[in-house]
């Protein structure tokens, strides 16, 4: 195998392992608060539903995982 291509493979596999665990703090964080996505997290507390102090990590951590998994699925979709 050249170089070239063990230096993608691994990269790919570090990028999908990654994400995978990003997805899974997601999937946690969604089950805690009984929301898909960030946006739904700020309707919630913004409705009254969640109180900010109690969702003020959550929402943070959230948002910065959303926006790692766009990353890290723009970078694979550049891999491909």
């Amino acid at each position: 195998m050249p170089p070239e291509d063990l230096e993608k493979a691994s990269l790919r596999v570090f990028l999908e392992r990654r994400l995978r665990l990003i997805e899974s703090r997601l999937f946690e964080l969604s089950r805690r608060y009984g929301v898909a996505n960030v946006e739904e997290l700020d309707r919630l507390i913004q409705s009254g539903g969640l109180h900010e102090a109690e969702a003020f990590e959550g929402y943070f951590e959230f948002d910065n995982l959303e926006a790692e998994r766009e990353r890290l699925e723009a970078s694979l979709k550049e891999l491909a």
